[in-house]
């Protein structure tokens, strides 16, 4: 063999190789998938990053989202309290629960200062004191009345606004929806509750949605327990959420809350007790002076020097049971 023939069987032979080489690198991968499969694996794996880094964007730009439709909720609600604390005549009559009209309130309180002035004229047989009735009777009593029966009926609305609450949460983890809960609430509860959710029931059925209908309950009862009952389902309709777990912890205050005004009212009763026998002491005292010796302390009240000095002691008197009333007032 020639040495021409074994340099042409070593080129035969390295052409063989690189195209055999060439082959395997370049071709062989995709007729067997592997380079399919790698841009496949590669596919996946950015997507996954890719999702993982969008689903993160996506809860920090969704947590931003609901923080600022909560903080936009509270606020239109601070807003409409500000611009309602002026409470004119017929929203004070309505959170009474007095069937009267404006007018029917107007006609009592002239009836009242009428008959206040004319027993106070039998009483001293002084008109400059009579006029005092007009204010006594025209504007105190009307207004006295109107807000002790407020008060009474706040009260009772208190107690009976979280069982309503319990309906609510049992309803929603039934699967009822919340239309058909203040349903419930509107024809099974007690009064006051009753009335208050039946108007809201009204209220949708004039066209309001949930929300608007329920924003109205704080404006017929000025309570921190419907404010927060507002607030609650406002945020829970805006910005999603679990409406029974809310409404949970809501009626959870609201119990204990009561807890707390019924501790403080137990134990500031002995200084209730203390602050009636004292404000009560000096009028039994002259009561019982006036029963055994009338020629004694009748003074006070036939001599100018007398009137004085009395007219003093009850501005005295009613500013010291104003104090005490503060003293013992607590705000829960």
């Amino acid at each position: 063999m020639t040495a021409f023939d074994l340099r042409a069987i070593l080129i035969v032979v390295l052409c063989v190789v690189t195209v055999a080489g060439g082959f395997y690198v370049f071709v062989f991968p995709y007729l067997s998938g592997e380079a399919l499969a790698e841009k496949r694996h590669a596919q996946i794996t950015n997507g996954a990053g890719g999702r993982r880094a969008g689903a993160g964007v996506e809860r920090i730009v969704d947590s931003a989202t609901r923080r600022k439709q909560v903080t936009e909720s509270l606020k239109e609600l601070e807003q409409r309290h500000a611009e309602k604390k002026k409470i004119s005549l017929e929203n004070r009559i309505a959170q009474s629960g007095l069937d009267f009209t404006r007018n029917n309130f107007i006609a009592a309180s002239v009836g009242s200062a009428l008959a206040v002035t004319v027993l106070l004229f039998l009483i001293t047989g002084s008109p400059p004191l009579s006029v005092a009735g007009v204010v006594i009777g025209g504007w105190g009593v009307p207004n006295f009345v109107l807000k002790f029966v407020t008060n009474r009926r706040l009260k009772k609305f208190g107690i009976e606004f979280p069982n309503a609450i319990d309906v609510i949460i049992r309803g929603v983890k039934a699967g009822l929806p919340l239309n058909d809960c203040v349903r419930i609430i509107a024809s099974e509860a007690s009064e006051p509750v009753r009335s208050e959710f039946r108007q809201i029931v009204e209220a949708q059925t004039l066209g309001l949605t949930i929300t608007e209908a329920i924003e109205r309950l704080p404006q017929r009862i000025p309570t921190p327990e419907a404010n927060f009952f507002a607030i609650v389902i406002a945020i829970q309709q805006k910005s999603g959420g679990n409406l029974a777990e809310a409404l949970s912890n809501l009626s959870r205050v609201l119990r204990e809350r009561k807890k707390m005004r019924d501790k403080v009212k137990a134990i500031s009763s002995e200084a209730k007790a203390s602050a009636m026998i004292i404000g009560a002491l000096p009028i039994v005292v002259a009561l019982l002076v006036y029963l055994t010796s009338p020629h004694y302390i009748e003074l006070l009240w036939i001599t100018d020097t007398g009137r004085v000095v009395l007219a003093i002691c009850a501005g005295v008197m009613g500013l010291g049971c104003f104090i005490m009333q503060k003293m013992i007032a607590f705000d829960i």
